[in-house]
């Protein structure tokens, strides 16, 4: 680390941070001493209120409206707001989005928007990080994939080739960034309870939980703690792994 970076304030970027599992990571980093950083696209007032919740712990936290998808976006944001600002010790790609549909109907539209956002946005935030935290040497980047991209899930073709998008990405920027003590991890969640599952009808909830051998379904808290470790010294020799909190549940 170079002399100047030791008195930056120590960042990390949640996207995606502003509910469900991207909100419970963001209260758990800066619970951990981190300053948060978390984007979000829409729904202003559930991002500030985030911040404001780790106002309120004696924590401290930032909002901004970024469209991960969006490459111009992403830019701007780092070299406007992290780059030689902060010392950016944590990325988290965490946003992502759903437009479920069998492949015989599904519209170009809906596979290109969630391949978009889930996927080509991590490659966007990975990339710009890791010019900070190459210059750094250091740094942690975790990304969020699912219990789905490793299993698959009829109905979501364009979801789990995102997610499991996600764990190839993974493993190729880990070799690439070791060399630099750049550690490159993801977390792979099973059925977690967020807004998203819970528009989910009752007998498909069933059918879930009775494949979980732990008989429960997950909390955001539950992959928040993971990542907060993956973040820690803790797992300081931990690289290019996929890390599932399923609580078993193998679909």
């Amino acid at each position: 680390m170079r002399r100047e970076d030791k008195n930056l304030p120590r960042v990390a970027i949640v996207t995606g941070g502003s509910r469900g599992i991207g909100k419970a990571i963001s209260l758990k980093l800066a619970k951990d001493g981190y300053t948060v950083y978390l984007t979000y696209v829409s729904k202003k007032e559930l991002a500030q209120g985030v911040c404001d919740e780790i106002l309120s712990h004696g924590g401290d936290a930032k909002a901004f409206m970024v469209d991960v998808s969006n490459r111009d976006q992403v830019t701007s944001f780092f070299k406007d707001h992290v780059r030689g600002k902060v010392f950016l010790h944590v990325l988290v790609n965490n946003a992502g989005i759903t437009s479920d549909g069998l492949v015989l109907r599904m519209r170009e539209g809906d596979w290109r928007k969630v391949i978009d956002v889930n996927l080509t946005g991590t490659f966007f935030c990975i990339q710009e990080a890791s010019k900070i935290m190459v210059r750094q040497r250091q740094g942690r980047i975790i990304n969020i994939s699912s219990v789905v991209g490793l299993s698959g899930n009829p109905g979501q073709s364009n979801y789990c080739a995102s997610k499991a998008g996600i764990i190839g990405l993974t493993k190729a920027i880990a070799l690439e960034l070791a060399p630099r003590n750049i550690l490159v991890n993801a977390v792979a969640p099973g059925f977690i309870t967020t807004e998203m599952t819970k528009e989910l009808d009752e007998d498909t909830k069933k059918v879930y939980l009775s494949k979980i051998p732990l008989n429960r379904f997950g909390t955001p808290e539950d992959v928040a703690s993971t990542v907060a470790w993956l973040a820690s010294e803790e797992a300081s020799y931990i690289t290019g792994q996929v890390i599932s909190v399923n609580g078993g549940l193998y679909l």
